[in-house]
């Protein structure tokens, strides 16, 4: 299906991928693995087309169809969701509108056209009713049901969706779509449970190939058959689900490291034989020859071990018992979002708020901390609260990270800047590069190392783990569970909440909508 041979990338001095080799076979399931910022997009700018590598070749087989699903597509203006997703089947409207022009043609054909017009009538029928032509709308409806959309609206304008609403359309047109080769990158950004069940589900039983960027290693664990690992510019085949390969790159480390401590060995007691005979005629020889095998010695190096990133949220001080305090608070826009609540978040709690998308998570977290006016009632922020809050959107400018953070820290010397984003896991490279070209991992390490510099006794974090790899994401737990103060995130991820928080709302129990 795709044949990738000996790719080359690089930026400046930066190499992304050396030589790079990646085969993908007919039905097969892989899963593309690596920190933030090793080159995962770059790989798939450069396979999708997007990108000319610097050296090698990408070849697409003959007759392939490519659906891709990036975080940069974007929606044509004025349509409605539903005729997005119509338009997934826009070469089979086109046949049947050629087929009902064909039968205009039988009024005044002759016997040889009328022969001709039937045979090509027969073979469109044909194409449409074994495509499912004319259960369109019934799939439509399935597969907008399983990825929330029902629950949005079919016949909303999508210049009204929020960005995540946005890519849950484009998701749903792509596999709509069926094309031979499914190009996902970070599909379960902003799908709840339920929703990403579904996905599971459809691409277990996918009978084309995909290729899946994901860092929610138990949805990839559970789809792929197949792992690409890209890690110091080197692209590794390995056979197997994600368990699979973590065994199996664990074995393969840890051998190297063993071969490597042999050698080092093996090189110390030659360098000391020849250091201490070549001088002396009797075994100068001897010497030489120890020489020779030391010069032809291929020798192991083992990479560089990369600096996991740390997080580290500072406490102020301690704000009333009532942190936030609702009384009959509706949430809302245009209409009411939720039933009357009245609730208090308390001095030290710490809440993971769930539920479907579109019922208003991101909303409540804004109205609770005084963004959003309410819909009705009130919501009170303690006098000493001193809240942090990480938004689920954002896009980044044309400053370097480098230059952002100082903004907004300007009385920090240059190292002190650099040292606290080199903390959150990002190089040299990603702290002198434009926001806006910073993956959506480097992107969220740079807005949280910002909140780490904050001084707060109030915790709001809004999806923080989407594009965060299982690195950052392990750190960012610690960090949350180390907090002191109180803590509110909106996450649809149970694994990373659930051993942290101490109570869970599900905003399905408060929606005015049907769920």
């Amino acid at each position: 299906m795709l044949n990738v041979q000996n790719v080359t990338h690089g930026y400046g001095t930066r190499c992304i991928l050396d030589d790079a080799s990646f085969r993908l076979l007919r039905g097969e399931h892989v899963g593309l693995v690596g920190a933030n910022g090793e080159g995962k997009t770059t790989f798939l700018n450069i396979i999708t087309k997007a990108m000319q590598p610097d050296e090698g070749t990408v070849t697409w087989g003959k007759n392939v169809t490519v659906g891709y699903l990036d975080q940069r597509t974007t929606l044509e203006v004025g349509k409605t969701i539903r005729d997005v997703l119509r338009d997934a089947f826009a070469h089979m409207f086109a046949m049947e509108q050629d087929m009902l022009a064909m039968y205009e043609q039988m009024g005044s054909a002759d016997e040889d056209e009328m022969e001709r017009l039937m045979q090509d009538v027969g073979d469109i029928q044909e194409i449409l009713d074994h495509s499912g032509f004319y259960s369109i709308d019934s799939r439509i409806e399935e597969f907008a049901g399983g990825l929330g959309l029902a629950e949005i609206g079919l016949d909303r304008n999508v210049t009204q969706l929020s960005g995540g609403q946005r890519t849950k359309v484009l998701m749903t047109k792509l596999l709509l779509e069926n094309p031979t080769v499914l190009i996902l990158d970070e599909p379960t950004n902003f799908l709840d449970e339920n929703h990403i069940l579904w996905l599971k589900n459809f691409l277990q039983s996918y009978e084309n190939a995909f290729l899946l960027v994901s860092h929610d290693t138990q949805f990839m664990n559970s789809v792929v058959n197949v792992i690409y690992h890209v890690e110091n510019s080197v692209l590794t085949r390995y056979t197997g689900d994600y368990e699979n390969f973590l065994a199996m790159y664990d074995l393969k480390k840890r051998q190297l490291e063993q071969a490597y401590e042999k050698q080092q060995k093996e090189i110390a007691g030659l360098e000391d034989f020849v250091a201490r005979n070549k001088a002396r005629a009797a075994t100068a020889n001897m010497a030489r020859s120890r020489q020779k095998k030391l010069d032809k010695m291929d020798v192991i190096t083992l990479d560089k071990e990369k600096p996991k990133p740390t997080f580290s949220f500072e406490y102020s001080r301690a704000p009333g018992k009532a942190v936030i305090e609702a009384k009959s608070l509706i949430i809302g826009y245009d209409t009411a979002l939720t039933k009357p609540l009245s609730f208090v978040v308390e001095r030290g709690q710490k809440i993971a708020v769930k539920g479907v998308n579109g019922l208003g998570k991101s909303t409540l977290l804004k109205t609770m901390l005084g963004i959003l006016p309410p819909f009705e009632g009130s919501v009170e922020l303690d006098y000493y609260a001193e809240p942090a809050y990480f938004e689920q959107e954002h896009l980044g400018g044309s400053k370097t990270a480098l230059q952002d953070l100082w903004d907004d820290y300007p009385a920090m010397t240059n190292g002190e800047v650099r040292g606290a984003l080199a903390r959150c896991g990002l190089t040299t490279q990603h702290i002198e590069s434009q926001v806006k070209v910073l993956s959506g991992g480097e992107n969220a390490k740079l807005r949280l190392c910002k909140l780490c510099l904050q001084k707060m006794n109030l915790l709001v974090l809004d999806e923080p783990t989407n594009h965060l790899d299982v690195y950052a994401k392990e750190a960012l737990q610690q960090a949350v569970k180390a907090f002191k103060g109180t803590v509110i995130l909106v996450s649809h991820e149970p694994e990373f909440y659930e051993s942290i928080v101490t109570d869970v709302w599900n905003l399905e129990d408060w929606t005015t909508k049907i769920v």
